[in-house]
């Protein structure tokens, strides 16, 4: 099964020094190696932003094309909003990013990895799955 991973496990994957020793690090690298990852296009603009250095954003660039990007449709940016309105009814606020990955987890049935504690909020309303990091 793919896992979406969220831009937080891969900023702290792409660091330099100790960050490359955590555990979030190495989960990730295993799903690399078992091809399970699968990106989203508004993650991949995550990551790529903010970057000052032409030659490092075209280097990541380049990394991340072997990751396709999952087609988001429609009906995703609907229910995005949908989520948005669920939680915020519940007195919890977050991006329209972080509800667009929530709709598209939900459609086809992928879990989502993350550091973001927010996610554990969302899943109390949201039918969304939170990969966690396994004893390999």
């Amino acid at each position: 099964m793919k896992i979406i991973v969220d831009t937080c496990i891969w900023s702290l994957a792409l660091r330099r020094g100790k960050a490359n020793d955590s555990e979030y690090v190495k989960e990730l690298r295993e799903l690399i190696k078992e091809f399970r990852v699968q990106m989203i296009g508004p993650i991949r603009q995550e990551i790529l932003s903010g970057i000052h250095s032409k030659k490092q954003f075209d280097d990541l660039q380049k990394y991340l094309k072997t990751f396709p990007d999952l087609p988001i449709m429609t009906d995703d940016y609907e229910k995005a909003a949908e989520l948005f309105n669920l939680c915020r009814s519940k007195g919890l606020q977050g991006s329209n990013t972080d509800f667009l990955i929530c709709s598209l987890c939900i459609r086809n049935n992928f879990p989502l990895f993350t550091m973001d504690n927010d996610f554990n909020l969302f899943s109390q309303y949201i039918p969304i799955d939170l990969h966690k990091i396994r004893d390999i």
